[in-house]
């Protein structure tokens, strides 16, 4: 099991960027996929038409999204905290990631960097 810890700058308020990881309607337009989100603490959630699922565990309206991510049967759950921070660029998101399965991780790390926040920053940039 590893741990992943990465600082990403999104052109958009921290506000935006809390939508864009919360609201399901947010995320299909960025992701251009079915997605199911509540911030309902305990609710389920899926993104990219199911490839990523869990739970929802916390969550600060514009500051902090709190998540378990499902990878099959594992001891611990895998964490994914969120917190947003005003800069003079936007927004810094900071992603912590913990317990990913070691043969999952790069694909979870590409997968952050390129397809998450990269589509969350390339959204903001265009609209």
């Amino acid at each position: 099991m590893k741990d992943f810890k990465k600082y990403y700058t999104i052109p958009a308020t921290p506000e935006e960027v809390y939508a864009a990881i919360t609201n399901p309607l947010t995320i299909e337009l960025w992701t251009g996929e079915p997605a199911e989100m509540s911030t309902e603490p305990g609710s389920e959630f899926t993104m990219w038409d199911g490839s990523i699922s869990g739970r929802n565990i916390e969550f600060e309206d514009g500051k902090k999204v709190v998540q378990q991510w499902y990878f099959g049967e594992q001891d611990e759950p895998s964490i994914v905290t969120i917190k947003l921070h005003a800069d003079k660029h936007g927004t810094s998101a900071e992603l912590k990631h913990t317990n990913i399965p070691d043969e999952a991780y790069d694909d979870i790390v590409e997968g952050w960097s390129d397809t998450y926040f990269g589509g969350i920053a390339d959204f903001y940039s265009v609209h």
